[in-house]
């Protein structure tokens, strides 16, 4: 499984010079905690990425007021890109040497393609263990029902007797 086919396409974006409440509605509306931060002379261009955690530890933990800020102003312009093409794993050690929890997914030719978070790759990684806990199960339920014991306990088999150990 590669991260195209598990990254979310359609992003979210908003113009660096919106203000902060823009984003932040933006965020609500659209149920999500990261934002692309468009060029305002180019909006096909991505510039930055602002997180809701941005948001809570720069702008309000600071005190800030969102009235008086532009969203670029508390935006990251270090954008971490993964191929479209890249593993499950190769996504999570790119968010683990970069320290982030979302990524950008690119296509060969460079072109971002959508938006990977870690609650994209925790889902994906549930979905496969799941799918291993229950191949463990169904092999344990065969095998249970190819070996049948040879007598059901509290019965006494025909032509065995148990004996009784006295000490």
């Amino acid at each position: 499984m590669n991260l195209a086919s598990l990254c979310r396409r359609e992003i979210i974006s908003v113009s660096a010079e919106a203000s902060v409440h823009k984003a932040a509605e933006l965020m609500r509306v659209h149920h999500v905690g990261a934002l692309a931060l468009t060029d305002p002379e180019d909006p096909t261009r991505v510039m930055g990425v602002v997180t809701d955690r941005d948001l809570v530890v720069n702008l309000l933990a600071q005190g800030c007021s969102p009235e008086e800020q532009n969203v670029g102003a508390f935006s990251s312009v270090h954008l971490i890109r993964v191929p479209g093409t890249s593993s499950v794993y190769e996504g999570v050690q790119a968010m683990h040497q970069h320290g982030v929890r979302r990524v950008f997914v690119t296509e060969p030719g460079g072109r971002l393609m959508g938006l990977l978070s870690v609650d994209d790759l925790l889902v994906s990684i549930a979905d496969e263990l799941n799918g291993l806990s229950e191949a463990l199960r169904v092999g344990i339920d065969m095998e249970s029902a190819r070996t049948s014991p040879m007598f059901t306990p509290g019965e006494q088999p025909e032509g065995m007797y148990l004996a009784q150990h006295e000490p």
